[in-house]
Protein backbone atom coordinates (compact mmCIF):
# COMPACT_ATOMS: atom_id res chain seq x y z
CA UNK A 1 0.00 0.00 0.00
CA UNK A 2 1.09 3.75 -0.62
CA UNK A 3 1.91 5.24 2.35
CA UNK A 4 0.16 8.34 3.45
CA UNK A 5 2.32 11.47 4.10
CA UNK A 6 2.23 14.30 5.71
CA UNK A 7 4.02 17.96 5.28
CA UNK A 8 6.08 19.43 7.76
CA UNK A 9 8.04 22.25 7.99
CA UNK A 10 11.45 22.85 10.41
CA UNK A 11 12.20 26.10 11.60
CA UNK A 12 15.60 27.03 13.72
CA UNK A 13 17.46 30.03 14.25
CA UNK A 14 19.98 30.79 11.13
CA UNK A 15 23.32 30.00 13.53
CA UNK A 16 21.67 26.41 13.69
CA UNK A 17 20.73 25.46 10.34
CA UNK A 18 23.58 23.32 9.52
CA UNK A 19 22.64 21.66 13.55
CA UNK A 20 19.70 21.27 12.45
CA UNK A 21 19.97 19.39 8.82
CA UNK A 22 23.01 17.14 10.04
CA UNK A 23 20.07 16.11 12.97
CA UNK A 24 17.55 15.94 10.18
CA UNK A 25 19.62 13.44 8.48
CA UNK A 26 20.16 11.49 11.30
CA UNK A 27 16.55 11.15 12.01
CA UNK A 28 16.63 9.93 8.28
CA UNK A 29 12.63 10.28 8.06
CA UNK A 30 12.32 13.61 5.70
CA UNK A 31 11.89 13.80 1.73
CA UNK A 32 13.46 17.57 1.89
CA UNK A 33 11.80 19.66 -0.85
CA UNK A 34 13.91 22.59 -1.45
CA UNK A 35 12.96 26.31 -0.63
CA UNK A 36 15.69 27.33 -3.15
CA UNK A 37 17.84 26.18 -6.40
CA UNK A 38 20.46 24.79 -3.78
CA UNK A 39 24.10 26.13 -5.39
CA UNK A 40 27.66 26.72 -3.79
CA UNK A 41 31.09 26.06 -4.36
CA UNK A 42 30.86 22.54 -2.28
CA UNK A 43 27.92 21.86 -4.62
CA UNK A 44 29.75 22.32 -7.78
CA UNK A 45 33.00 20.16 -6.43
CA UNK A 46 31.16 17.37 -4.91
CA UNK A 47 29.20 17.00 -8.12
CA UNK A 48 32.32 16.86 -10.26
CA UNK A 49 33.49 14.03 -7.60
CA UNK A 50 30.23 11.86 -8.05
CA UNK A 51 30.51 12.43 -12.01
CA UNK A 52 34.06 11.19 -12.13
CA UNK A 53 33.19 8.27 -10.00
CA UNK A 54 30.79 7.31 -12.10
CA UNK A 55 32.53 7.65 -14.80
CA UNK A 56 35.77 5.16 -13.28
CA UNK A 57 32.42 2.86 -11.92
CA UNK A 58 31.60 2.88 -15.80
CA UNK A 59 34.97 1.58 -17.10
CA UNK A 60 35.36 -0.65 -14.65
CA UNK A 61 32.57 -2.37 -14.52
CA UNK A 62 32.28 -2.48 -18.94
CA UNK A 63 33.14 -6.17 -19.88
CA UNK A 64 36.41 -5.97 -21.40
CA UNK A 65 37.60 -5.29 -17.44
CA UNK A 66 35.66 -7.85 -15.29
CA UNK A 67 36.98 -10.26 -13.38
CA UNK A 68 40.67 -8.60 -13.37
CA UNK A 69 42.98 -9.65 -10.36
CA UNK A 70 44.36 -6.40 -8.57
CA UNK A 71 47.69 -6.24 -7.76
CA UNK A 72 46.97 -3.95 -4.62
CA UNK A 73 44.97 -4.74 -1.75
CA UNK A 74 41.56 -2.24 -2.18
CA UNK A 75 42.52 -0.98 1.65
CA UNK A 76 45.45 0.66 0.25
CA UNK A 77 43.44 3.30 -2.71
CA UNK A 78 44.55 6.20 -0.24
CA UNK A 79 44.39 8.78 -3.21
CA UNK A 80 41.41 8.19 -5.20
CA UNK A 81 41.12 10.68 -7.53
CA UNK A 82 45.01 10.44 -8.49
CA UNK A 83 43.75 6.52 -9.01
CA UNK A 84 40.24 7.94 -11.00
CA UNK A 85 42.11 10.45 -13.23
CA UNK A 86 44.84 7.35 -14.43
CA UNK A 87 41.93 5.24 -15.06
CA UNK A 88 39.84 8.16 -17.27
CA UNK A 89 43.16 8.73 -19.39
CA UNK A 90 44.31 5.72 -19.83
CA UNK A 91 40.62 4.66 -20.97
CA UNK A 92 40.52 7.90 -23.01
CA UNK A 93 43.89 6.80 -24.70
CA UNK A 94 42.69 2.98 -25.15
CA UNK A 95 39.34 5.12 -26.78
CA UNK A 96 42.05 6.75 -29.40
CA UNK A 97 43.87 3.75 -30.12
CA UNK A 98 40.85 1.83 -30.60
CA UNK A 99 39.92 4.19 -33.27
CA UNK A 100 43.42 4.44 -35.12
CA UNK A 101 43.60 0.72 -34.96
CA UNK A 102 39.66 0.20 -37.09
CA UNK A 103 41.09 2.86 -39.71
CA UNK A 104 44.78 0.53 -40.24
CA UNK A 105 42.37 -2.18 -40.23
CA UNK A 106 40.03 -1.16 -42.89
CA UNK A 107 42.95 0.32 -44.38
CA UNK A 108 44.77 -2.99 -44.70
CA UNK A 109 41.64 -4.97 -46.03
CA UNK A 110 41.10 -2.35 -48.50
CA UNK A 111 45.20 -2.87 -50.03
CA UNK A 112 45.05 -6.46 -49.12
CA UNK A 113 44.39 -7.58 -52.94
CA UNK A 114 47.30 -4.80 -54.22
CA UNK A 115 50.08 -6.47 -52.33
CA UNK A 116 52.94 -4.44 -50.45
CA UNK A 117 54.62 -1.71 -51.99
CA UNK A 118 56.49 1.69 -50.40
CA UNK A 119 54.84 4.75 -51.17
CA UNK A 120 57.52 6.92 -51.50
CA UNK A 121 58.88 5.04 -55.02
CA UNK A 122 55.56 6.05 -56.41
CA UNK A 123 56.90 9.78 -55.58
CA UNK A 124 60.25 8.95 -56.85
CA UNK A 125 58.93 7.73 -59.91
CA UNK A 126 57.08 10.43 -60.02
CA UNK A 127 59.88 13.22 -60.00
CA UNK A 128 61.05 11.62 -62.99
CA UNK A 129 57.89 11.67 -64.87
CA UNK A 130 56.61 8.50 -64.46
CA UNK A 131 53.10 8.48 -63.26
CA UNK A 132 51.47 5.16 -61.45
CA UNK A 133 47.89 5.12 -60.55
CA UNK A 134 46.03 2.29 -59.00
CA UNK A 135 42.24 1.51 -60.28
CA UNK A 136 39.31 -1.23 -60.05
CA UNK A 137 38.40 -2.45 -63.41
CA UNK A 138 36.17 -4.97 -64.66
CA UNK A 139 38.12 -7.67 -66.12
CA UNK A 140 36.45 -7.79 -69.41
CA UNK A 141 37.48 -4.27 -69.58
CA UNK A 142 41.45 -4.47 -68.86
CA UNK A 143 42.00 -5.43 -73.01
CA UNK A 144 39.86 -2.29 -73.92
CA UNK A 145 42.42 0.23 -71.91
CA UNK A 146 43.27 3.45 -74.24
CA UNK A 147 47.14 2.53 -76.14
CA UNK A 148 50.13 3.39 -74.89
CA UNK A 149 49.60 2.82 -71.69
CA UNK A 150 51.69 0.00 -69.21
CA UNK A 151 48.66 -1.83 -67.45
CA UNK A 152 50.05 -4.25 -64.85
CA UNK A 153 47.20 -6.91 -63.14
CA UNK A 154 47.76 -7.36 -59.38
CA UNK A 155 45.41 -9.63 -59.05
CA UNK A 156 41.23 -10.06 -59.65
CA UNK A 157 38.77 -10.77 -57.44
CA UNK A 158 35.52 -11.58 -58.09
CA UNK A 159 35.35 -10.09 -61.71
CA UNK A 160 37.19 -7.04 -60.39
CA UNK A 161 40.70 -6.65 -61.72
CA UNK A 162 43.16 -4.13 -59.77
CA UNK A 163 45.34 -2.67 -61.99
CA UNK A 164 48.66 -0.60 -61.83
CA UNK A 165 48.21 1.67 -64.75
CA UNK A 166 51.87 3.21 -65.86
CA UNK A 167 51.97 6.47 -67.97
CA UNK A 168 54.70 9.37 -68.73
CA UNK A 169 51.45 12.06 -68.69
CA UNK A 170 48.29 12.16 -67.05
CA UNK A 171 45.63 9.70 -68.60
CA UNK A 172 41.58 10.16 -68.42
CA UNK A 173 40.48 6.43 -67.58
CA UNK A 174 36.85 6.12 -66.55
CA UNK A 175 37.13 3.82 -63.92
CA UNK A 176 37.14 4.16 -59.92
CA UNK A 177 41.07 5.61 -59.22
CA UNK A 178 42.44 4.39 -55.81
CA UNK A 179 44.30 6.69 -53.83
CA UNK A 180 48.16 5.15 -52.53
CA UNK A 181 48.37 4.63 -49.26
CA UNK A 182 50.29 6.62 -46.94
CA UNK A 183 52.42 3.69 -46.11
CA UNK A 184 53.01 0.14 -47.63
CA UNK A 185 50.94 -2.86 -46.16
CA UNK A 186 53.24 -4.38 -44.21
CA UNK A 187 54.06 -1.17 -42.22
CA UNK A 188 50.43 -1.09 -41.39
CA UNK A 189 50.65 -4.70 -40.22
CA UNK A 190 53.39 -3.74 -38.28
CA UNK A 191 51.43 -0.58 -36.89
CA UNK A 192 48.38 -2.66 -36.32
CA UNK A 193 50.40 -5.37 -34.30
CA UNK A 194 52.36 -2.85 -32.24
CA UNK A 195 48.91 -0.69 -31.47
CA UNK A 196 47.23 -3.63 -30.37
CA UNK A 197 49.93 -4.64 -27.98
CA UNK A 198 49.54 -0.98 -26.26
CA UNK A 199 46.23 -1.77 -26.03
CA UNK A 200 46.72 -4.90 -24.25
CA UNK A 201 49.03 -3.16 -21.85
CA UNK A 202 46.48 -0.12 -21.72
CA UNK A 203 43.62 -2.79 -20.60
CA UNK A 204 46.05 -4.61 -18.10
CA UNK A 205 46.54 -1.86 -16.38
CA UNK A 206 42.86 -0.79 -15.97
CA UNK A 207 42.42 -4.63 -14.37
CA UNK A 208 44.65 -4.02 -12.09
CA UNK A 209 42.60 -1.31 -10.93
CA UNK A 210 39.43 -3.65 -10.64
CA UNK A 211 40.09 -4.37 -7.00
CA UNK A 212 39.36 -0.97 -6.27
CA UNK A 213 35.84 -0.98 -7.94
CA UNK A 214 33.50 -1.75 -4.90
CA UNK A 215 36.23 1.07 -2.54
CA UNK A 216 35.41 3.57 -5.69
CA UNK A 217 31.34 2.47 -5.26
CA UNK A 218 31.64 3.19 -1.50
CA UNK A 219 33.37 6.34 -2.21
CA UNK A 220 30.43 7.42 -4.65
CA UNK A 221 27.72 6.45 -1.99
CA UNK A 222 29.30 9.04 0.61
CA UNK A 223 29.44 11.75 -1.49
CA UNK A 224 25.96 11.48 -2.95
CA UNK A 225 24.92 11.24 0.56
CA UNK A 226 27.07 14.39 1.43
CA UNK A 227 25.56 16.13 -1.63
CA UNK A 228 22.13 15.24 -0.20
CA UNK A 229 23.28 16.97 2.88
CA UNK A 230 24.61 20.36 1.23
CA UNK A 231 21.53 20.69 -1.36
CA UNK A 232 19.81 20.34 1.65
CA UNK A 233 21.44 22.90 3.46
CA UNK A 234 21.79 25.17 0.86
CA UNK A 235 18.31 24.91 -0.11
CA UNK A 236 16.62 25.76 2.69
CA UNK A 237 14.55 28.92 3.20
CA UNK A 238 15.29 32.07 5.42
CA UNK A 239 13.44 35.14 6.69
CA UNK A 240 14.60 37.80 9.61
CA UNK A 241 17.11 35.44 11.28
CA UNK A 242 15.27 32.17 10.65
CA UNK A 243 15.84 29.40 8.40
CA UNK A 244 13.38 26.45 7.45
CA UNK A 245 13.44 23.33 5.48
CA UNK A 246 10.13 21.75 4.79
CA UNK A 247 9.33 17.91 3.27
CA UNK A 248 7.27 15.21 3.58
CA UNK A 249 7.16 12.64 6.37
CA UNK A 250 5.39 9.17 6.45
CA UNK A 251 2.23 9.66 8.94
CA UNK A 252 3.57 7.11 11.51
CA UNK A 253 6.66 9.37 11.65
CA UNK A 254 5.27 12.15 12.62
CA UNK A 255 5.69 11.77 16.60
CA UNK A 256 9.26 11.12 16.21
CA UNK A 257 10.25 14.48 14.29
CA UNK A 258 8.15 15.80 16.83
CA UNK A 259 9.96 14.53 19.64
CA UNK A 260 12.90 15.71 17.89
CA UNK A 261 11.84 18.58 17.55
CA UNK A 262 11.38 19.20 21.17
CA UNK A 263 14.42 18.42 21.84
CA UNK A 264 16.69 20.33 19.55
CA UNK A 265 14.30 23.22 20.22
CA UNK A 266 12.91 23.86 16.81
CA UNK A 267 9.67 25.37 15.24
CA UNK A 268 7.63 22.42 13.57
CA UNK A 269 4.62 22.74 11.29
CA UNK A 270 2.63 19.46 9.97
CA UNK A 271 -0.03 19.85 7.54
CA UNK A 272 -1.36 17.63 5.15
CA UNK A 273 0.16 18.13 1.75
CA UNK A 274 -2.09 20.22 -0.97
CA UNK A 275 -3.41 19.16 -4.45
CA UNK A 276 -0.58 20.87 -5.81
CA UNK A 277 2.18 19.12 -3.16
CA UNK A 278 4.71 16.81 -5.59
CA UNK A 279 4.20 14.44 -2.91
CA UNK A 280 7.12 11.15 -3.00
CA UNK A 281 5.94 7.78 -2.77
CA UNK A 282 6.35 5.35 -0.57
CA UNK A 283 5.09 1.84 -1.13
CA UNK A 284 4.80 -0.75 2.12
CA UNK A 285 3.53 -4.34 1.68
CA UNK A 286 3.70 -7.60 3.50
CA UNK A 287 6.79 -9.60 2.76
CA UNK A 288 5.39 -12.03 0.18
CA UNK A 289 4.16 -8.89 -2.13
CA UNK A 290 7.30 -7.16 -1.64
CA UNK A 291 9.28 -9.16 -3.55
CA UNK A 292 7.61 -7.78 -6.76
CA UNK A 293 10.09 -4.61 -5.92
CA UNK A 294 13.29 -5.42 -7.86
CA UNK A 295 10.94 -5.86 -11.12
CA UNK A 296 10.04 -2.24 -10.00
CA UNK A 297 13.06 -1.01 -10.02
CA UNK A 298 14.64 -2.51 -12.96
CA UNK A 299 12.32 -0.89 -15.19
CA UNK A 300 12.05 2.06 -13.08
CA UNK A 301 8.95 3.27 -12.58
CA UNK A 302 6.90 4.58 -9.47
CA UNK A 303 3.06 5.01 -8.84
CA UNK A 304 2.05 8.81 -7.87
CA UNK A 305 1.13 9.34 -4.68
CA UNK A 306 -2.62 9.65 -5.40
CA UNK A 307 -2.68 6.53 -7.59
CA UNK A 308 -3.29 2.71 -6.99
CA UNK A 309 -0.45 0.45 -5.71
CA UNK A 310 -0.64 -2.34 -7.98
CA UNK A 311 2.22 -4.49 -6.05
CA UNK A 312 -0.15 -7.77 -5.15
CA UNK A 313 -1.96 -8.44 -8.43
CA UNK A 314 1.13 -7.70 -10.06
CA UNK A 315 3.00 -10.17 -8.61
CA UNK A 316 0.17 -12.28 -8.96
CA UNK A 317 -0.56 -11.80 -12.53
CA UNK A 318 3.26 -11.40 -13.89
CA UNK A 319 3.71 -15.26 -12.04
CA UNK A 320 0.66 -16.39 -13.97
CA UNK A 321 2.53 -14.79 -17.47
CA UNK A 322 6.20 -16.44 -16.50
CA UNK A 323 4.82 -19.56 -16.42
CA UNK A 324 2.65 -19.37 -19.78
CA UNK A 325 5.23 -17.65 -21.49
CA UNK A 326 8.12 -20.06 -20.44
CA UNK A 327 5.75 -23.20 -20.26
CA UNK A 328 8.90 -25.80 -19.54
CA UNK A 329 9.15 -27.83 -16.66
CA UNK A 330 12.71 -28.33 -17.64
CA UNK A 331 14.01 -24.61 -18.36
CA UNK A 332 11.89 -24.02 -15.11
CA UNK A 333 13.98 -26.14 -13.40
CA UNK A 334 17.43 -24.98 -14.42
CA UNK A 335 15.84 -21.64 -13.71
CA UNK A 336 15.10 -22.68 -10.10
CA UNK A 337 18.60 -24.51 -9.96
CA UNK A 338 20.58 -21.70 -10.93
CA UNK A 339 18.69 -19.12 -8.46
CA UNK A 340 19.54 -21.51 -5.49
CA UNK A 341 23.06 -21.09 -6.30
CA UNK A 342 22.99 -17.72 -6.79
CA UNK A 343 22.07 -17.15 -3.77
CA UNK A 344 24.56 -19.31 -2.38
CA UNK A 345 27.09 -17.17 -3.66
CA UNK A 346 26.01 -13.92 -3.64
CA UNK A 347 23.27 -14.38 -0.91
CA UNK A 348 25.73 -12.97 1.74
CA UNK A 349 27.14 -9.74 -0.78
CA UNK A 350 23.39 -8.84 -1.97
CA UNK A 351 21.37 -6.74 0.71
CA UNK A 352 18.10 -7.58 -1.13
CA UNK A 353 17.23 -10.92 -1.09
CA UNK A 354 13.67 -10.01 -2.74
CA UNK A 355 14.94 -10.81 -6.44
CA UNK A 356 15.79 -14.62 -5.30
CA UNK A 357 12.46 -15.58 -3.72
CA UNK A 358 10.57 -13.50 -7.12
CA UNK A 359 12.66 -16.01 -8.98
CA UNK A 360 11.95 -19.22 -6.92
CA UNK A 361 8.03 -18.35 -7.51
CA UNK A 362 8.79 -17.65 -11.23
CA UNK A 363 10.18 -21.06 -11.64
CA UNK A 364 7.40 -22.91 -8.98
CA UNK A 365 4.70 -21.12 -12.01
CA UNK A 366 7.17 -22.17 -15.13
CA UNK A 367 7.53 -25.94 -13.42
CA UNK A 368 3.23 -26.16 -12.88
CA UNK A 369 2.78 -25.16 -16.49
CA UNK A 370 5.33 -27.17 -17.69
CA UNK A 371 3.59 -30.63 -15.76
CA UNK A 372 -0.34 -29.59 -16.63
CA UNK A 373 0.73 -28.98 -20.40
CA UNK A 374 3.26 -32.09 -20.24
CA UNK A 375 5.90 -29.97 -21.42
CA UNK A 376 9.69 -30.60 -20.39
CA UNK A 377 12.45 -29.54 -22.94
CA UNK A 378 9.94 -29.78 -25.44
CA UNK A 379 6.97 -31.62 -25.99
CA UNK A 380 6.68 -33.75 -28.73
CA UNK A 381 9.23 -36.62 -27.63
CA UNK A 382 7.36 -36.14 -24.29
CA UNK A 383 4.24 -37.11 -25.36
CA UNK A 384 5.98 -39.58 -28.28
CA UNK A 385 7.05 -41.84 -25.35
CA UNK A 386 3.24 -42.07 -24.20
CA UNK A 387 3.53 -40.04 -20.90
CA UNK A 388 0.11 -37.48 -20.41
CA UNK A 389 -0.30 -34.42 -19.34
CA UNK A 390 -1.53 -33.39 -16.50
CA UNK A 391 -3.93 -31.56 -17.61
CA UNK A 392 -4.20 -31.90 -21.36
CA UNK A 393 -7.15 -29.27 -22.21
CA UNK A 394 -3.98 -26.98 -21.73
CA UNK A 395 -2.78 -28.21 -25.28
CA UNK A 396 -5.96 -27.81 -27.10
CA UNK A 397 -5.36 -24.15 -29.30
CA UNK A 398 -8.42 -23.49 -29.18
CA UNK A 399 -9.18 -23.75 -25.41
CA UNK A 400 -6.08 -22.37 -24.76
CA UNK A 401 -6.85 -18.88 -26.85
CA UNK A 402 -9.70 -18.55 -24.99
CA UNK A 403 -8.34 -18.61 -21.74
CA UNK A 404 -5.68 -16.04 -22.58
CA UNK A 405 -8.84 -13.83 -23.64
CA UNK A 406 -10.64 -14.61 -20.31
CA UNK A 407 -7.39 -13.82 -18.42
CA UNK A 408 -7.12 -10.90 -19.99
CA UNK A 409 -10.94 -9.56 -19.46
CA UNK A 410 -10.31 -11.02 -15.99
CA UNK A 411 -7.30 -8.61 -15.45
CA UNK A 412 -9.11 -5.57 -16.73
CA UNK A 413 -11.80 -6.31 -14.80
CA UNK A 414 -9.68 -6.10 -11.41
CA UNK A 415 -8.66 -2.78 -12.68
CA UNK A 416 -11.64 -0.74 -13.54
CA UNK A 417 -13.41 -2.70 -10.48
CA UNK A 418 -10.85 -1.07 -8.31
CA UNK A 419 -11.42 2.21 -9.56
CA UNK A 420 -14.67 1.96 -9.17
CA UNK A 421 -14.53 0.97 -5.58
CA UNK A 422 -12.09 4.36 -5.01
CA UNK A 423 -14.75 6.47 -6.86
CA UNK A 424 -17.63 4.97 -5.13
CA UNK A 425 -20.52 6.82 -4.05
CA UNK A 426 -19.97 9.50 -6.48
CA UNK A 427 -21.77 8.40 -9.82
CA UNK A 428 -18.25 8.36 -11.60
CA UNK A 429 -18.12 4.84 -10.50
CA UNK A 430 -20.58 3.66 -12.74
CA UNK A 431 -18.16 4.54 -15.85
CA UNK A 432 -15.72 1.85 -14.63
CA UNK A 433 -18.97 -0.70 -13.84
CA UNK A 434 -19.60 0.22 -17.51
CA UNK A 435 -16.33 -0.32 -18.96
CA UNK A 436 -16.14 -3.61 -17.34
CA UNK A 437 -19.08 -4.50 -19.15
CA UNK A 438 -17.99 -3.73 -22.69
CA UNK A 439 -14.98 -5.49 -21.50
CA UNK A 440 -17.28 -9.05 -20.96
CA UNK A 441 -18.93 -7.91 -24.49
CA UNK A 442 -15.18 -7.60 -26.11
CA UNK A 443 -14.35 -10.73 -24.89
CA UNK A 444 -17.59 -12.64 -26.19
CA UNK A 445 -16.78 -10.68 -29.56
CA UNK A 446 -13.06 -12.13 -30.13
CA UNK A 447 -13.89 -15.24 -29.40
CA UNK A 448 -16.35 -14.82 -32.18
CA UNK A 449 -14.06 -13.04 -34.47
CA UNK A 450 -11.74 -15.51 -33.71
CA UNK A 451 -12.79 -19.12 -32.93
CA UNK A 452 -15.89 -18.64 -34.65
CA UNK A 453 -17.44 -19.28 -30.73
CA UNK A 454 -21.53 -18.08 -31.23
CA UNK A 455 -21.93 -14.94 -29.80
CA UNK A 456 -24.53 -15.08 -26.87
CA UNK A 457 -27.50 -13.23 -26.81
CA UNK A 458 -26.34 -11.15 -23.56
CA UNK A 459 -23.75 -9.36 -25.63
CA UNK A 460 -25.98 -6.76 -26.98
CA UNK A 461 -27.32 -5.93 -23.07
CA UNK A 462 -23.40 -5.81 -22.20
CA UNK A 463 -22.94 -3.40 -25.05
CA UNK A 464 -26.13 -1.46 -24.22
CA UNK A 465 -26.11 -1.16 -20.28
CA UNK A 466 -22.06 -0.83 -20.55
CA UNK A 467 -22.65 2.13 -22.78
CA UNK A 468 -25.05 3.49 -21.04
CA UNK A 469 -23.48 3.23 -17.29
CA UNK A 470 -20.13 5.15 -18.83
CA UNK A 471 -22.08 8.12 -20.24
CA UNK A 472 -23.69 8.45 -17.19
CA UNK A 473 -20.26 8.09 -15.45
CA UNK A 474 -18.00 9.77 -17.46
CA UNK A 475 -19.14 12.90 -16.10
CA UNK A 476 -22.04 13.05 -14.37
CA UNK A 477 -23.15 16.87 -14.63
CA UNK A 478 -26.30 18.36 -14.08
CA UNK A 479 -26.82 19.42 -17.54
CA UNK A 480 -27.86 16.41 -19.48
CA UNK A 481 -26.92 17.59 -22.55
CA UNK A 482 -23.69 18.05 -21.56
CA UNK A 483 -23.25 15.18 -19.99
CA UNK A 484 -24.33 13.30 -22.94
CA UNK A 485 -21.73 14.81 -25.19
CA UNK A 486 -18.79 14.09 -22.84
CA UNK A 487 -19.69 10.56 -22.43
CA UNK A 488 -20.45 9.41 -25.64
CA UNK A 489 -16.92 10.94 -26.98
CA UNK A 490 -15.56 8.97 -24.12
CA UNK A 491 -17.60 5.88 -25.72
CA UNK A 492 -15.98 6.47 -29.58
CA UNK A 493 -12.42 7.21 -28.22
CA UNK A 494 -12.03 4.02 -25.69
CA UNK A 495 -14.90 1.27 -26.74
CA UNK A 496 -12.07 -0.13 -29.56
CA UNK A 497 -9.46 -0.32 -26.97
CA UNK A 498 -11.19 -2.11 -24.90
CA UNK A 499 -11.80 -5.04 -27.97
CA UNK A 500 -7.82 -4.77 -28.70
CA UNK A 501 -6.61 -4.33 -24.82
CA UNK A 502 -8.23 -7.73 -24.09
CA UNK A 503 -7.11 -9.80 -27.72
CA UNK A 504 -3.62 -8.19 -26.99
CA UNK A 505 -3.84 -11.10 -24.18
CA UNK A 506 -3.59 -13.45 -26.38
CA UNK A 507 0.28 -12.79 -26.91
CA UNK A 508 0.95 -15.25 -23.96
CA UNK A 509 -0.22 -18.14 -26.32
CA UNK A 510 1.94 -16.90 -29.12
CA UNK A 511 4.53 -16.37 -27.26
CA UNK A 512 4.56 -19.68 -25.33
CA UNK A 513 3.47 -21.54 -28.28
CA UNK A 514 7.26 -20.35 -30.02
CA UNK A 515 9.18 -21.02 -27.23
CA UNK A 516 7.56 -25.06 -27.29
CA UNK A 517 7.92 -24.60 -31.27
CA UNK A 518 11.80 -23.78 -30.89
CA UNK A 519 12.27 -26.83 -28.07
CA UNK A 520 10.71 -29.38 -30.65
CA UNK A 521 12.45 -28.21 -33.44
CA UNK A 522 15.93 -28.63 -31.32
CA UNK A 523 15.09 -32.13 -30.52
CA UNK A 524 14.00 -32.93 -34.28
CA UNK A 525 17.70 -31.29 -35.46
CA UNK A 526 19.15 -33.28 -32.94
CA UNK A 527 17.35 -36.60 -33.92
CA UNK A 528 18.44 -36.47 -36.89
CA UNK A 529 22.03 -36.56 -35.94
CA UNK A 530 21.58 -40.30 -34.19
CA UNK A 531 24.97 -41.32 -35.49
CA UNK A 532 27.01 -38.46 -33.92
CA UNK A 533 26.87 -37.92 -30.43
CA UNK A 534 29.15 -35.05 -30.62
CA UNK A 535 26.95 -33.34 -32.96
CA UNK A 536 23.75 -34.21 -30.86
CA UNK A 537 25.19 -32.51 -28.11
CA UNK A 538 26.25 -29.35 -29.56
CA UNK A 539 22.43 -29.13 -30.90
CA UNK A 540 20.86 -29.53 -28.07
CA UNK A 541 23.51 -27.25 -25.43
CA UNK A 542 23.11 -24.52 -27.94
CA UNK A 543 19.49 -24.86 -28.89
CA UNK A 544 18.11 -25.32 -25.74
CA UNK A 545 20.72 -22.09 -24.44
CA UNK A 546 19.23 -19.73 -26.90
CA UNK A 547 15.70 -21.20 -25.18
CA UNK A 548 16.78 -20.43 -22.15
CA UNK A 549 18.31 -16.88 -22.97
CA UNK A 550 15.46 -15.57 -24.81
CA UNK A 551 12.54 -16.74 -22.35
CA UNK A 552 13.06 -14.03 -19.57
CA UNK A 553 13.27 -12.03 -22.00
CA UNK A 554 10.16 -12.34 -23.75
CA UNK A 555 8.87 -12.33 -20.06
CA UNK A 556 10.23 -8.83 -19.94
CA UNK A 557 8.64 -7.53 -23.05
CA UNK A 558 5.36 -9.35 -22.49
CA UNK A 559 4.38 -10.08 -19.27
CA UNK A 560 5.61 -6.82 -17.94
CA UNK A 561 3.56 -4.70 -20.55
CA UNK A 562 0.36 -6.63 -19.77
CA UNK A 563 0.74 -4.75 -16.67
CA UNK A 564 2.47 -1.68 -16.95
CA UNK A 565 0.55 -0.85 -19.94
CA UNK A 566 -2.85 -2.69 -20.53
CA UNK A 567 -3.53 -3.19 -16.58
CA UNK A 568 -2.31 0.36 -15.90
CA UNK A 569 -4.10 2.48 -18.25
CA UNK A 570 -7.40 0.26 -17.20
CA UNK A 571 -6.62 1.22 -13.43
CA UNK A 572 -5.47 4.79 -14.12
CA UNK A 573 -2.03 4.82 -13.44
CA UNK A 574 0.06 7.01 -15.22
CA UNK A 575 3.26 5.67 -13.58
CA UNK A 576 4.57 9.55 -12.43
CA UNK A 577 5.61 9.04 -9.19
CA UNK A 578 8.77 10.67 -7.60
CA UNK A 579 10.21 8.07 -4.92
CA UNK A 580 10.23 8.79 -1.35
CA UNK A 581 13.71 9.24 -0.57
CA UNK A 582 14.54 10.57 2.85
CA UNK A 583 17.63 12.86 3.81
CA UNK A 584 19.88 9.96 5.92
CA UNK A 585 22.80 9.64 7.11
Amino acid sequence: MIVPMKKAAILAQAKDAETAVMRLRELGVMHVEHQQAPTGKDIASLKDDIATLEKVMAILSSPGFRGGSGIRNAKLLRDWRFAAKHIIDIYARLDHLGEYGRSLASSIAQWAPWGDFDPASLRALADKGLLVRFYEIPASEVENLPAGLVVKKISAIKGTAYCAVLSRSEVNIPFKEILPPKMGLNEMRMRLAENEEIEEALKKTIRQYTCYAERFFQIHTAFARELEFHEALRGMGSSEGITYITGYVPHDAVAKLSEEAKKAEWGVLVTDPSAEDSVPTLVRNPRWVSIIRPVFKLIEIVPGYKELDISPLFLIFLSLFFGMIIGDAGYASIYLVATFFAQRKFGKKVKDHRIFFLFYLFSASAILWGILTGTIFGQEWYLAAGFKPAFALLNNTKFLQAFCFFIGALHLTLAHGWQAIRKFPSLMALADIGWISVIWAAFFLARMLILSDPLPNMCKWLIAGGVIAVIIGASPQRNILKMLGEGVGAVALSIMNNFTDVVSYIRLFAVGLAGVAISDTVNSLSAGFSGSPIAQFFILFFGHAINLFLGPLSVIVHGVRLNVLEFSSHAGLSWSGTAYRPLEK
